[in-house]
C-alpha cells in the first residue's frame, strides 16, 4: 500500500465520524406518547408477548433482520492474528457491505478468548440478539470448529464466509469458465493452492458440484497432500491423494484447473506452462495474487484468469454472495444456510454472468461492452439484478431442504 493510499485510507475511517456505521432510529420519537410506546409503560406489552412466545422478536424487534459479523481476530485479510479489536474495521466495512448490497442491518462483534471453547460460549450466549451470525477472519482449523459447534447449537444460520462465501464465488466462476473452455468439472483435473478454510471449503463444495476428489490436489505449506503424510488434520485428510508426486510444481503438470487461495508469487510461469490446453488460473491471493495475470497471459493465450482484485477482469469478490444469501436466508426465517443453499447461489451467479449486462454495470466501469466470455465468467458486485436473482434462489432452496422457518415472500419473483 502507497503512502498516499494509507492515508486515504486513515483519514476515510477517521472522518468525519470515526467508523464506518451507526445506528439509526427506524420509529417517531418526537413527543411524550412516542417515548411512552418506544420504552416504558408501552415496550411491556412486546416484552410480554416475546416471553410467552419467542417467535414474536421476529414480529416486534430487529432480530429477522440482524445479523452478527463476529470475529476473533486470528486471520484478518492477509495481515494474520492481529487481535479482535484490530479486526474491526474490517467487521465495519463488512457490515456496510451487508446494509448497501442487501439492506440487511449488522452489529459486528469482536471477541477476545482464551480459548475455541470461550468464544463458542460467549456467541452462544450472545446469539438470540440476532437472525443470523456471520462468522469472519477466524484462522483455520478452528474455524470449522467452531462453525460445527454453532451450527449444532443455534436454530439461526451460521455462516463463516471465509470459508462458504469465498466457495460459492469461485464455484460460480470456474462453472463458467469450463464452460467457455469447453471442459467437464468431473473430469478435470484440479490444483487448490492453500488448504485452510477458503481451500478445504472451495473443494468441498466443488465434489458437491461434480468433481472428482481423485482429481484434486491440494497443496499446503509443505506440498502436495498425500495419503503417505502423517500431519494431517482431518481436514486436509479427507482430501489425500494416492501419488508419487510431491511438490505445487508436479501437481500443475496436465492440470485443468490451479485455485490459488495462498500468498503472493507461490506460482510462476513454467509451472502455468506446463498445465493442460486451455487451462483455469484463478490467483486469488489480494493485493498480491499468486501469479500476475499479465505473466500468465503472456505465457498462454489460451487460458482464462481470475484474480481477486477489482483492476483485473474477473474479480473473485464475496460481496457477490454473503449479502444476498442471507437476505434469502433471513426472509424466510431460515434455521441455517445448508450445502443446498449454497449450490443455488452458485447456480443464480452462474447463470446471471451468461445474461446481457445492464447499461449501468457498463457505465460503472466505464466501458463500451461487457459479454459472458473469457474477461466476464462473474457477475460484477453493482449489478443491481443480484438482488432479484440470488435471494429468492436461496428462499426457495430453503424451503425445499425444510429449514424455512416462513414461506415464500409474496414480493419475491415467482420460480
Amino acid at each position: 500500500m502507497s503512502n498516499d493510499l494509507k492515508q486515504q485510507a486513515l483519514d476515510y475511517h477517521a472522518n468525519p465520524t470515526p467508523g464506518k456505521i451507526a445506528i439509526e432510529v427506524t420509529k417517531s420519537c418526537e413527543n411524550q406518547h412516542d417515548l411512552s410506546l418506544a420504552y416504558t409503560p408501552g415496550v411491556a406489552a412486546p416484552v410480554r408477548a416475546i416471553a410467552e412466545d419467542a417467535s414474536k422478536a421476529y414480529d416486534y424487534t430487529s432480530k429477522g433482520n440482524l445479523v452478527g459479523v463476529i470475529t476473533d481476530g486470528t486471520a484478518v485479510l492477509g495481515l494474520g492474528n492481529v487481535g479482535a479489536l484490530a479486526g474491526k474495521p474490517v467487521m465495519e466495512g463488512k457490515a456496510v457491505l451487508f446494509k448497501k448490497f442487501a439492506n440487511v442491518d449488522v452489529f459486528d462483534i469482536e471477541v477476545t478468548a482464551n480459548s475455541i471453547e470461550e468464544f463458542i460460549t460467549t456467541v452462544v450466549n450472545i446469539a438470540p440478539t440476532f437472525g443470523g451470525i456471520n462468522l469472519e477472519d477466524i484462522a483455520a482449523p478452528n474455524c470449522f470448529v467452531i462453525e460445527k459447534a454453532l451450527q449444532e447449537k443455534l436454530d439461526i444460520p451460521v455462516f463463516h464466509d471465509d470459508q462458504h462465501g469465498t466457495a460459492i464465488i469461485i464455484s460460480a466462476g470456474l462453472l463458467n469458465a469450463l464452460h467457455i473452455q469447453g471442459k467437464e468439472i468431473g473430469k478435470v483435473k484440479i490444483v487448490c493452492v492453500g488448504a485452510g478454510s477458503a481451500g478445504i471449503a472451495s473443494m468441498n463444495l466443488l465434489v458437491a458440484l461434480g468433481a472428482n476428489k481423485e482429481n484434486i490436489f491440494l497443496i499446503d505449506r509443505k506440498g502436495i497432500v498425500h495419503d503417505e503424510r502423517t500431519d494431517l488434520n482431518e481436514y486436509k485428510q479427507a482430501f489425500a491423494v494416492t501419488t508419487k508426486d510431491r511438490t505445487l510444481a508436479d501437481a500443475m503438470k496436465n492440470a485443468d484447473v490451479v485455485i490459488g487461495v495462498s500468498g503472493p508469487d507461490i506460482i510462476d510461469k513454467e509451472m502455468v506452462s506446463s498445465m493442460a490446453e486451455k487451462p483455469i488460473v484463478f490467483a486469488l491471493s489480494n493485493p498480491d495474487p499468486e501469479i500476475k495475470p499479465e505473466v500468465a497471459l503472456k505465457v498462454r493465450n489460451d487460458l482464462i484468469m481470475a484474480t481477486g482484485r477489482s483492476d483485473h477482469p474477473n474479480q473473485v469478490n464475496n460481496v457477490l454472495g454473503f449479502p444476498f444469501i442471507f437476505r434469502g436466508a433471513l426472509d424466510v426465517r431460515a434455521s441455517s444456510i445448508n450445502q443446498e443453499m449454497q449450490m443455488a447461489a452458485v447456480y443464480a451467479l452462474r447463470d446471471l454472468a451468461r445474461e446481457p449486462v445492464p447499461q449501468l454495470v457498463l457505465d460503472a466501469y466505464k466501458v463500451d461492452a461487457m459479454s459472458f466470455g473469457k474477461d466476464y465468467i462473474i457477475p460484477k458486485p453493482v449489478d443491481p439484478r443480484l438482488m432479484d436473482r440470488v435471494p429468492p434462489k436461496i428462499a426457495q432452496a430453503a424451503i425445499d431442504t425444510g429449514v424455512a422457518q416462513k414461506p415464500y415472500p409474496s414480493h419475491y419473483p415467482a420460480i
